[in-house]
């Protein structure tokens, strides 16, 4: 069945209808690409026909661009010469666009056809570069519609003539931020833009662009005529040149050399620029298989959004009823309780804040009012959302409100006497089927699980602060946590348009499982006299946001102290960080907590600004005469990560791959353009890493010691995606 229809109305103008089967928003797949050709021929060789309409049959949307599965696995079946069979794909479907765009034109730019594309609302990727190709594009005014080339954003570029066709139109400066940055705006945005070319009401949208089509235009693309300019200059122009060298500089400060695809993006668009269209078409089709080649794009893909999607959508549910909640009590007003009452309002939840006093509720609810605030103030909210949201928060004291909640999240202390004593008041004035979640970081969940009636329906559910920002929750599955509880947990993360990853309860769980070697691996390299900003820009060259000194001043380093002590207490004789400790308790007596006491590893000016790395490191561990090279640096950093997450599936305490790859990249930053740290072990091999384990351990210690589990695989030749394919099928 095809995805593409035409019909030809009786003033001689040929409507294509896009329309995907069995999908909410048209994709475009191969077959897709083949059957809007055939269609475009018809069309064009059909002498009653005037003109052409693209549009589409979803309601309120165009295209939300490629299917990404398809993307991913390109490479695969390009045959035995994938470069050369992924160049050769990628020119014929430039040559479908390119034919759609010159409308059946001759060498003199004679004769043809025009082409019309009408954007009924969400048009993304190649949804919007095959309108690039039209004549003219009427999209619906609808505000909630996004418009742009987001394609940077999964480790890819809008390769389908995005970079050719929007340099040429708005010039490398304007087309900027929509190719670098994947800026998506509203109709009218995207015209002021100079994305589209009008925006008409939605019942009038075949209409206008049918008086178009009919009024006889001129259609011929402005970089098919001669003499033709792009604006703002060619890179060898003043000012283009000019343009270039910013963007450079922008592109290598923003991903310090780590993401290939903006490396290649910006390539294309300097090479593309200096040639005639149809060659920059080829600059751009090289580049683009350069991409897809790396191995980075297709692990990005998977990770950013076949298996982000499919963990969203439950792939890992267990069976049970609908859990949809209707009404959560937050219990604690401080910044966590704060910030969930805010996520759950904004979803129309009904919320039950309580804290102590009545001024800390009134406090935590006001953290939404001035959230919405802020968002009148940049147009993304309106006094009457505001309202509405703010009206299904009650702030209060009383346990009694309580009644009818169908989930409790507790966000109270890090201290298991207070959540048991707040557990057992909850479950007082409860009804037995409420779910009672507790919002911890460390704390065991089975352990804490002790202090409930019905530990079946007690399970941890992990935010990251501050909650309205950050896209993950990590699910912990306690020792005694019935598969109701997990539904309703996974139910609600769905509600509060989050990415969740259900992990069993052991010590720190997944994510801060592994952050933790992370923060201390840089800090025993600064005891061993490593220079601190090797260290953090070593990191930052990986693709993370920020370095394990760095992150260790943002999260405060008297928490790092409290969690060493906590740890080493439960540990004993196997506790193994005592140089980290060394530096931690160093800097604790100091005085220097971090950012919020503006001292820490760095130091800041009266308002928080970094201004620098504290001289008193390089008095007390004086920087060594002959530092390592940044190779051994990153590799410290990223395997001590990495390991504690192959040690987290071996034990079971991660099910899923899947959720040990988004978790990593959504829940603190994890190298993105690996895919997530089993992505990045299967980029460089099992062999090749058990080897570097290896090297590692002989040289710095038993906490690289190759485990069990890559060790096997290792000798197999085995990749993670290859032994656990059955999880990735699964979605």
């Amino acid at each position: 069945m095809t995805d593409f229809t035409m019909k030809t109305d009786a003033d001689g103008v040929a409507i294509i209808i896009w329309d995907t089967v069995g999908k909410s928003m048209n994709v475009m797949n191969q077959q897709g690409f083949l059957d809007l050709d055939a269609l475009i021929d018809q069309a064009l060789a059909d002498d009653a026909i005037k003109g052409i309409i693209l549009t589409s049959g979803k309601d309120g949307s165009f295209a939300g661009g490629m299917d990404l599965n398809i993307i991913a696995k390109m490479k695969e079946s390009a045959g035995d010469n994938p470069a050369q069979g992924l160049m050769d794909g990628l020119m014929k479907t430039h040559a479908i666009l390119r034919k759609i765009e010159r409308g059946g034109m001759d060498d003199k730019n004679k004769g043809g056809k025009p082409i019309a594309c009408c954007l009924p609302g969400t048009a993304l990727g190649i949804g919007l570069e095959i309108p690039l190709a039209c004549h003219r594009i009427f999209a619906a005014d609808n505000p909630k519609a996004k418009i742009g080339l987001p394609e940077i954003m999964v480790g890819i570029f809008p390769g389908m003539g995005g970079t050719a066709r929007l340099t040429r139109k708005l010039g490398a400066m304007g087309a900027s931020p929509f190719l670098l940055e994947g800026k998506l705006s509203d109709p009218k945005k995207a015209k002021s833009g100079g994305l589209i070319d009008e925006v008409v009401p939605a019942d009038e949208l075949i209409e206008k662009a049918r008086e178009w089509v009919l009024s006889e235009p001129k259609f011929v693309k402005p970089w098919d005529e001669k003499g033709y300019k792009i604006p703002g200059g060619e890179p060898y122009h003043p000012a283009g040149f000019m343009t270039f060298v910013g963007a450079s500089a922008m592109v290598n400060g923003k991903t310090q050399g780590a993401f290939p695809a903006a490396k290649a993006l910006l390539s294309a668009v300097y090479e593309g620029a200096q040639v005639p269209f149809d060659t920059a078409l080829k600059v751009e089709a090289r580049w683009f298989t350069n991409v897809l080649m790396n191995p980075s794009s297709a692990a990005m893909i998977r990770s950013l959004f076949i298996n982000k999607e499919a963990l969203e959508k439950g792939a890992n549910r267990p069976e049970a009823p609908d859990q949809t909640v209707k009404k959560v009590g937050v219990m604690g007003a401080g910044m966590m309780g704060a910030g969930i009452s805010l996520v759950s309002a904004m979803a129309g939840i009904e919320v039950v804040l309580i804290d102590q006093k009545q001024e800390a509720a009134d406090r935590g609810k006001d953290y939404t009012a001035t959230y919405l605030d802020k968002g009148i103030k940049r147009g993304k909210a309106t006094e009457e959302k505001k309202e509405k949201v703010l009206s299904l928060i009650t702030a209060t004291t009383d346990y009694d409100a309580l009644k009818g909640c169908d989930l409790i999240i507790e966000a109270v202390f890090e201290d298991p006497r207070i959540k048991a004593e707040v557990t057992k008041a909850v479950e007082a004035v409860t009804s037995d089927e409420c779910i009672f979640a507790t919002n911890t970081s460390t704390l065991p969940i089975s352990d804490l699980a002790k202090a409930s009636a019905r530990p079946e329906k007690f399970i941890g559910i992990h935010f990251f602060s501050p909650v309205e920002k950050m896209l993950l929750v990590e699910i912990i599955k306690g020792q005694q946590t019935g598969p109701v509880a997990v539904a309703k947990a996974l139910d609600y993360v769905r509600q509060i348009k989050k990415t969740p990853i259900v992990v069993n309860d052991a010590r720190f769980f997944y994510a801060n499982r592994c952050i933790i070697p992370y923060i201390n691996e840089g800090i025993r390299m600064v005891a061993e006299g490593v220079a601190p900003s090797l260290i953090d820009n070593a990191a930052r060259q990986l693709g993370f946001p920020v370095g394990p000194l760095q992150l260790v001043d943002e999260t405060s380093i008297d928490l790092g102290a409290k969690i060493a002590r906590a740890t080493r207490a439960a540990m004993g004789d196997d506790y193994p960080d005592e140089a980290v400790d060394e530096v931690i308790f160093w800097m604790e007596g100091e005085g220097r907590l971090g950012r919020k006491s503006n001292a820490g590893f760095f130091d800041y000016d009266e308002k928080g600004k970094r201004l620098g790395y504290w001289d008193g490191i390089a008095a007390k561990y004086p920087a060594a005469d002959d530092q390592p090279d940044l190779i051994t640096v990153q590799h410290r950093l990223m395997f001590a990560q990495v390991l504690e997450a192959v040690r987290a599936l071996e034990e079971d305490v991660l099910e899923d791959i899947r959720e040990g790859d988004v978790g990593a990249i959504l829940g603190w930053g994890f190298a993105p353009w690996s895919g997530g740290p089993f992505s990045w072990l299967d980029i460089i091999g099992t062999p090749y890493a058990a080897e570097r384990c290896d090297q590692l351990t002989n040289e710095f210690g038993p906490r690289f010691t190759t485990p069990d589990l890559l060790r096997d695989m290792a000798k197999k030749n085995q990749s993670f995606y290859g032994r656990f394919a059955g999880q990735a099928d699964a979605a």
